[in-house]
């Protein structure tokens, strides 16, 4: 009962301190997988690895976060928020420089699982902390928390830039000076994390169930078209459009700018209009814009399209993070790591779908397999609204 009371005591005292730490955090986060990314061809050059081999070591990263995902909620309802978004947070910025010093492949698998691991303890964790935050403010603020992932990796990549090129910095250099930020807005926020994250005598793992289950679909056909934006967008451009190659990165460029665009605005927009009218008209306004990519070959249209998807989807997956917290079929800290291991499973397995069905019949048919379950993310967004 004490327990109960303190944690009820706790709750009561979140506010703009804790909101903008739970925002550092998602900026962490998504800064430092953008740091990361360039990192990659230099890998590849160190480790003298062909595109397969370097395939495998990339899905480390992914193995690693789905290892962790589950795990994070009994460590932070155990632990605190705090412990362990402080010690994920500096240990991704730790694996940063261990990267680019790798000197072997069996040396950068368990280095990269490792961070995968801690990437996905934030990514889970983070949210945990956003679901108790909002719950607590009374008002939306999920989305902005989301739009600070993508700020975080727009910046992340734009620095990297800046300091290689215009400096003339080596990447080690540039990548200490990430890791130096990273550690810094840690430790400034670290103090402001909740010491609490869910109920300490759950269990450690939990397979979904009720409506948990349908909000983890949907968060994974979510994912499941953000990754298929991001690997497959250039391919249909060059290869079906007859794009130069150079305009290869447009395609998610206005797909990721949509998305920041409407993150930033979605929590005004959902609380004017209403959650299911933000939802379900996100879902229409994406098929449409499949539509305009799968049909139309003019640039505009074409790029129109990408927008369309971009701000159709990017409200879906905050707006049910927020619903997590309103649900009861599972404790937060069990539920919100469910729904973020089988997001994660859409942007790992949603690429290589894509590409198999394209193989089998065509790209552009695969397109029409993406805008068909945008409509079924729809239907299941319209049965759970009717839940919670």
């Amino acid at each position: 009962m004490e327990a109960k009371e303190n944690h009820t005591v706790e709750t009561s005292a979140i506010g703009v301190p804790q909101q903008w730490a739970t925002r550092g955090l998602f900026f962490v986060g998504g800064f430092g997988s953008a740091s990361w990314a360039p990192l990659v061809p230099l890998l590849k050059q160190r480790l003298a690895i062909a595109e397969d081999t370097l395939g495998l070591l990339l899905l480390c990263i992914g193995i690693g976060s789905l290892l962790t995902m589950p795990l994070s909620g009994a460590l932070a309802a155990k632990f605190g928020c705090r412990r362990v978004l402080t010690t994920a947070g500096v240990l991704m910025a730790l694996m940063l420089p261990i990267l680019c010093l790798v000197p072997s492949f069996w040396s950068a698998v368990p280095a990269l699982l490792f961070f995968g691991a801690v990437m996905g303890s934030i990514d889970s964790v983070v949210n945990i902390q956003a679901v108790i935050d909002e719950k607590a403010s009374g008002r939306r603020l999920m989305s902005g928390m989301h739009a600070l992932w993508s700020i975080g990796g727009f910046v992340g990549a734009g620095l990297f830039g800046v300091w290689v090129s215009m400096l003339g910095l080596t990447p080690m250099a540039s990548t200490l000076i990430a890791s130096g930020i990273m550690i810094l807005v840690t430790a400034i926020a670290a103090r402001h994390h909740l010491n609490f994250g869910g109920d300490p005598g759950g269990k450690l793992l939990a397979m979904p169930h009720g409506i948990v289950v349908f909000v983890g679909i949907i968060a994974c056909i979510a994912f499941l078209v953000e990754g298929a934006m991001m690997d497959w967008g250039g391919v249909f451009l060059t290869t079906v459009r007859g794009f130069d190659l150079s305009l290869a990165g447009t395609a998610f460029t206005v797909f990721s700018a949509a998305m920041l665009i409407m993150r930033l605005f979605g929590d005004r927009l959902v609380q004017r209009f209403g959650q299911k009218v933000i939802i379900i008209g996100g879902c229409a306004l994406a098929f449409l814009g499949f539509l305009l990519v799968i049909l139309t070959p003019n640039a505009f249209l074409l790029f129109a399209g990408f927008f369309c998807i971009g701000i159709g989807s990017a409200n879906v997956v905050p707006v049910f993070y927020t619903m997590l917290g309103r649900q009861h079929d599972m404790p937060i800290n069990l539920a919100v790591p469910a729904v973020s291991t089988l997001g994660y499973l859409g942007i790992l397995a949603g690429p290589a779908v894509i590409g198999f069905f394209a193989h089998q019949t065509s790209l552009l048919a695969a397109f029409c397999l993406l805008a068909g379950l945008v409509l079924l993310e729809a239907l299941m967004a319209a049965l759970t609204f009717r839940r919670i």
